[in-house]
């Protein structure tokens, strides 16, 4: 059984696939067979496809059947930016917003190689720098035509769209290149250049031909492929999280290499790419070397908040049946000068950390905006939990499988609900406890809670004298009347509790 450089340099023997490439290799378990994909930019015979046949079964394995698929194309300049687009729109799907299929340029140099071309300006372009996206497309494009190929970017300058015309608003360019820290102690195993930079394992989520990453070796064992080359698979670690891939040992390093051991600090690069729909990752190099010492991880900036509301729209209210109209009494500065939006969760169950077990999911948000020291605005939506409802939970909210069936994710929700909350207070009733899971699920979404809270049920132990300071009795006590366990109903309580709570204090809290 032959290698995979073995098999190619056999391949291009045969003047019909002098150029050919291996497009990949595709095993099928089921009956046990193993097809290569060809692709040739000349034309082939029937003796030429038998030629490819024998190849292919010299090198398959013999307990697995064989095949050849064979294409037949040419790197045209439709072609290339067609499957350029494809590839941006699968695997990059950042930069495909703003690389247009019709503006990608192609071109055939004197030396023979195929370079191809995008506009940027200095913000993309240093998206397209940190992310090694030239270099994937070209590896791409090298596995798809039996070409070279090379990429580079074009300066260009962005108009805005106007000001005053909101249906013309885009999406900001959301640019937040992968954290990066600087290898120290570096000290070679493999000959290969020394990377001065290693990217946070968790901020590897893109597809890369050049990936390094460094940090300390959590488990380490040493096995044999299915044909019989050892080859070591990793756990690393950096304190932003943990990644798992091999490592095939060379001779020439093999002493050094076995030599790892669990604790170590290495440095890796290698190629980050999709298998199965999973990003996976393949060292190619291995060196020691470890992160800054007393290394901190920087946190990752929040995604920005969309530009347009997408699947919740908030909407204008105005709502004073349940307060006092004869109380004129004058709402402090503090209440007038700022913005605060008061929300309110239902969800599956109380696990609101992942230590605590497996994370309950939000079944609705419900939320009100105070300006000027009026409500004036709401927000809410169920959310579908993607998990069975309890009973126990059916009785108090009153929501039903039914009922969120067909709900909008709390994927979808998040964007919507952080621009709702942007350059507000957050205020709630034992706030912490609803916001653990509104920065827990906005973090798997890469969007970012910070602001400041305030809890209304610590300021009415401060300031009221209740035989309890549950959510109903402090309503009670102020005459509201309102549907309890559900979460928009139990926002607007709030917020009327909220004004008149900082009416009578006159300050907020730590004021």
């Amino acid at each position: 059984m032959m290698t995979q450089a073995e098999f190619l340099e056999k391949l291009h023997g045969r003047e019909s696939f002098r150029r050919a490439v291996l497009n990949k290799i595709v095993l099928d378990r089921s009956d046990r067979t193993c097809e290569f994909v060809l692709v040739t930019d000349e034309s082939y015979t029937p003796d030429d496809e038998r030629f490819a046949e024998e190849t292919v079964r010299e090198a398959v394995p013999a307990s697995l059947r064989s095949a050849v698929r064979i294409s037949k194309l040419r790197a045209d300049a439709q072609l290339v930016r067609r499957k350029i687009a494809e590839y941006l729109s699968e695997y990059h799907r950042a930069a495909s917003a703003f690389v247009r299929e019709e503006e990608i340029g192609v071109e055939r140099t004197d030396e023979g190689i195929v370079r191809f071309t995008f506009a940027a300006d200095e913000e993309e372009r240093r998206f397209f720098e940190t992310r090694g996206i030239l270099a994937d497309v070209a590896a791409m494009l090298e596995k798809n035509f039996c070409e070279k190929f090379s990429g580079a970017l074009v300066p260009v300058q962005r108009e805005a769209p106007p000001a005053d015309d909101p249906e013309e608003e885009e999406e900001p360019f959301d640019y937040r290149p992968p954290r990066t820290f600087a290898v120290h102690d570096f000290e070679a195993i493999d000959l290969a250049d020394v990377p001065k930079e290693a990217t946070y394992i968790q901020d590897c989520t893109f597809p890369s031909e050049t990936l390094t990453v460094c940090g300390q070796i959590e488990f380490v064992q040493e096995r044999v492929s299915q044909k019989g080359k050892p080859y070591l698979r990793i756990t690393l670690s950096d304190q932003t999280g943990r990644m798992n891939f091999s490592y095939f040992i060379k001779k020439r390093t093999e002493e050094k290499i076995r030599a790892l051991k669990q604790g170590d600090t290495i440095v890796c690069t290698g190629a980050n790419e999709f298998y199965n729909d999973r990003l996976s990752f393949t060292a190619r190099y291995i060196n020691r070397g470890a992160p800054p010492p007393g290394f901190v991880p920087e946190k990752r900036p929040s995604k920005r908040a969309p530009a347009r509301y997408k699947v919740v729209v908030p909407e204008k209210m105005t709502d004073y049946s349940q307060m006092n109209l004869f109380d004129r009494s004058e709402i402090p500065p503090c209440l007038r000068e700022n913005t605060f939006v008061v929300f309110d969760l239902e969800t599956t169950g109380l696990v609101n950390i992942p230590a605590n077990g497996r994370m309950d999911a939000i079944t609705e948000i419900g939320a009100v905006k105070i300006e000027g020291g009026e409500i004036c605005e709401k927000f809410s939506t169920l959310v579908d939990p993607e998990r069975p409802l309890s009973e126990e939970i059916v009785k108090l909210t009153g929501i039903t499988d039914e009922m969120v069936k067909g709900a909008p994710k709390i994927a979808d929700v998040i964007p919507d609900f952080f621009k709702f909350c942007e350059g507000s207070i957050l205020v709630g009733h034992n706030i912490q406890f609803d916001y653990r899971f509104i920065q827990y699920y906005a973090t798997q979404n890469e969007y970012s809670f910070e602001q400041k809270t305030y809890d209304t049920l610590a300021i009415a132990q401060s300031e009221l004298f209740l035989k309890n300071y549950k959510l109903d009795t402090i309503a009670e006590h102020y005459g509201i009347v309102f549907n309890h366990h559900r979460a928009c109903d139990d926002a607007l309580t709030t917020a009327k509790i909220f004004i008149e709570l900082i009416k009578a204090k006159k300050c907020l809290p730590n004021a």
